[in-house]
């Protein structure tokens, strides 16, 4: 549900105009607004929004939209497309009951997984999601 969030809220924030408030974001994603806090620090940290404090702050994109690919948030979210950790380009971790990985079967064919899902994610921006709306800016469907 966290990648789910944070993708939602950062689909709300590129169909905005100007930065909003976290309330707002929560609001319009239909996100619990304490489970967003994190979310959105999250974010910040992963370089996909710029926060500002104060009466007049609030979150907006770093990046435009279309640079924002959702490969990216899902692993500063999760962490790894892997459906295995040896299979994984970022988080690799050798099996603990592995004796020959070069050879084994199922890191082949979740090395395959992996490069298809990485394809897609790593291929589709925020823009992308939002032009999947069918009123697009004016209202996004969940």
């Amino acid at each position: 549900m966290k990648c789910k969030y944070a993708l939602k809220a950062l689909v709300v924030l590129a169909a905005a105009d100007d930065k909003m408030p976290s309330k707002a974001i929560a609001k319009k994603a239909r996100v619990p607004e304490k489970f967003l806090e994190a979310i959105l620090t999250e974010l910040k940290k992963a370089g996909a929004i710029k926060s500002e404090r104060g009466a007049f702050g609030g979150h907006r994109l770093k990046k435009p939209p279309e640079k924002l690919m959702v490969g990216e948030v899902i692993r500063a979210i999760d962490g790894m497309l892997a459906p295995i950790p040896c299979a994984s380009t970022y988080y690799y971790k050798k099996c603990s009951d592995c004796t020959h990985e070069k050879a084994c079967v199922i890191r082949h064919a979740m090395l395959d997984v992996r490069n298809k899902i990485s394809e897609v994610l790593d291929g589709m921006s925020i823009k992308d999601l939002i032009e999947m709306s069918p009123k697009k800016k004016q209202q996004i469907f969940w």
